[in-house]
């Protein structure tokens, strides 16, 4: 009869081999620490009192292990806790059956201590034979119709040596069997090379890595430490990107603090993997104090940066969250997410046009926020320059509205969300947004609302962006699609732009363009290049990177300072704040009147608004200028 054909039996064998254990502990004991036999009785303890003990022993082990469920367990998916509860409950029953033999039996030599010795001999024998079962169990769930052949085998190697490869062995040997042959493990604690971690031997560090994979024609490699900072771990997987092999990452320890099954944990890598950037301090005692008690307003609440800030808002428990979006679906989302989150909150899901003034001034009326985050734009950079008149209406003109009402309606706080592509803009969007930098410092010299800006560059995942493009070019077989080889951008996690935006404001004064620090610049075709060769394909001969050309308003190199701005530092190392424009209100109104008779007039040509933008933005130019063409 197989595994399967015994587990049938399993509720009627476990008890009985109880039983059995039972019997086995009373006549071990008897013999090792009485030196008495069944049969052959000392003055001590007779043959009928041990009878008598080992039967009620039964009944007694019998109602506790079933009162406690030890017979609902699984054998296979036992742990230490249950081996100690074994442990635990076999004293109990001894305990009980002396009291037993004692107050109701009346026999003349109970012994607690001997007893409670038995009790620890049949928990002993219990688990014994537990684990026993455990091991023959594990060695035979082996997916069915798999083998343990080269041919179909993943050869594996694991990163890191600890607590998280532990567990993913012990999957992998369990309910993955016969999938992966494990080669080794690499931990860069030279002291441990040489031990084993699951039966697993540690055969190198990361300088080894390349040889290894190269002699053992590795096919994946499980990065399993979550304990690192990144520019260790950014180290090591550009070391595994060199090896051909698919990598999959464990995430941070924050992200598994839910997970029981690292296995289940794991992941492609990302290319936040590979910026290398510590995780960001953050004073957030400040953050919550300029947030607690507040009603607060987020435009564009549906969006990537807009939806990110509202979670993190919401950490620092504001009186009231205003969540605005024009695009019904997205705003439904996220305002799902905040009510299951946060059910004893006050959020107000608000579907509105920031183009439209007089809808503005009705929820600003009404609810009177009190700091307002504008996230809200349109920033596609190629259909902004074929539909420029929506982008003056939508980022220019609706910025212009919001900035009114939160002067009159005494708004203590207004942030507008801006972009690096404000700066020596080539493009309508890039130009717009630069609009809205210019009317919220000149806004801020005659309103006692305080204004200000902060600038950062192109976030990982978001609406847009090239990672979840180049994810789904991947998933439908490629070619990657690259605008050119040179191209380079700025790049920050959605999470790590939005902590830094709450902890800019908390220094804000009023006028002021903050900057973000986003690191080094990365060149797009050497990121689609990492996506490629970390997700286990050969460029060249898995997957293709195709340039495309340049895009309408694109330009090879994003800046985040402008060439007449001066950086003064913050008591943050990550943010910077620039020397302020020379700007009046009367100044912004003059550029706003020559827009308002272009988006008046639908059939305005695209030449004549980009020389209008150029009279109102002296910054922009044409991309041929910036990028040498």
């Amino acid at each position: 009869m197989n595994i399967d054909g015994i587990a049938k039996y399993r509720n009627y064998l476990l008890p009985l081999m109880d039983c059995i254990s039972i019997v086995l502990g009373y006549y071990l004991v008897s013999v090792l620490i009485t030196d008495s036999f069944l049969m052959q009785p000392t003055s001590a303890i007779t043959r009928n009192e041990i009878i008598i003990s080992i039967v009620l022993a039964i009944i007694v082990f019998q109602v506790i292990f079933r009162l406690s469920k030890r017979y609902t367990n699984i054998i296979r998916y036992e742990n230490n806790q249950d081996y100690i509860l074994y442990i635990v409950l076999s004293l109990i029953s001894s305990l009980v059956v002396s009291l037993i033999e004692d107050l109701f039996l009346g026999m003349k030599n109970p012994s607690i201590k001997l007893n409670l010795i038995t009790g620890l001999v049949i928990g002993i024998i219990m688990i014994s034979y537990r684990l026993i079962i455990r091991y023959v169990l594990l060695s035979d769930v082996a997916h069915k119709g798999i083998k343990p052949t080269s041919k179909n085998q993943k050869r594996l190697l694991i990163i890191g040596g600890g607590y998280s490869a532990n567990d993913i062995i012990k999957t992998i040997n369990s309910t993955l069997k016969g999938q992966y042959d494990i080669i080794g493990i690499i931990d860069d604690n030279k002291k441990r090379i040489g031990y084993s971690v699951a039966g697993v031997r540690i055969i190198g560090d990361r300088n080894d890595i390349i040889r290894i994979c190269n002699a053992n024609d590795v096919d994946e490699i499980f990065f399993s430490i979550v304990n690192i900072d990144n520019k260790n771990k950014k180290e090591i997987l550009e070391l595994c990107n060199k090896t051909g092999a698919k990598v999959k990452v464990l995430p941070s320890l924050t992200e598994l603090i839910t997970e029981e099954n690292l296995y289940h944990s794991l992941r492609d890598v990302g290319i936040e993997d590979l910026l290398g950037r510590d995780p960001i301090e953050l004073d957030n005692q400040n953050i919550k104090n300029l947030i607690q008690g507040k009603v607060v307003l987020v435009t564009g609440a549906g969006g990537s940066i807009g939806s990110e800030l509202t979670r993190q808002i919401m950490i620092h428990n504001p009186k009231q969250l205003l969540i605005l979006d024009n695009y019904e679906n997205s705003l439904y989302d996220i305002e799902l997410e905040l009510k299951t989150n946060h059910p004893n909150n006050d959020i107000r899901a608000i579907v509105a046009n920031i183009r439209e003034k007089e809808r503005l001034d009705a929820i600003f009326e009404k609810y009177t926020p009190e700091i307002v985050f504008h996230a809200a734009a349109h920033k596609h950079v190629p259909l902004m320059e074929n539909n420029p008149t929506e982008a003056i209406k939508n980022n220019v003109f609706g910025t212009y509205n919001l900035v009114n009402c939160s002067d009159e309606y005494n708004a203590k706080r207004f942030i507008l969300i801006s972009t690096d592509k404000a700066v020596n803009p080539t493009n309508i969007m890039g130009a717009t947004k630069r609009l809205c930098e210019m009317i919220i410092q000149a806004k801020d010299k005659k309103s006692d609302t305080e204004y200000v800006a902060v600038r950062f560059g192109n976030v990982l995942g978001s609406n847009g962006s090239v990672v979840p493009l180049f994810k789904k070019q991947m998933a439908h077989g490629g070619p990657l699609t690259v605008t050119h080889k040179e191209i380079t951008r700025f790049f920050m996690t959605i999470p790590e732009a939005v902590a830094l935006v709450l902890q800019a404001i908390t220094y804000a004064e009023g006028g002021e363009i903050f900057v973000l620090d986003m690191g080094e610049p990365v060149k797009i075709y050497d990121l689609a290049k990492s996506l490629i060769e970390l997700s286990g394909y050969t460029l060249g001969e898995d997957m293709e990177i195709e340039i495309t050309g340049m895009r309408p308003g694109e330009k090879l190199y994003e800046e985040l300072l402008m060439d007449e701005e001066n950086l003064e530092e913050t008591k943050h190392e990550k943010i910077f704040i620039t020397e302020p424009m020379d700007l009046t209100m009367d100044d912004v109104e003059e550029k706003l009147d020559m827009f308002r008779e272009i988006i008046n007039n639908e059939n305005t040509s695209k030449e004549e608004i980009k020389e209008t933008m150029k009279k109102c933005v002296p910054t922009y130019k044409e991309p041929e200028e910036v990028n040498g063409e």
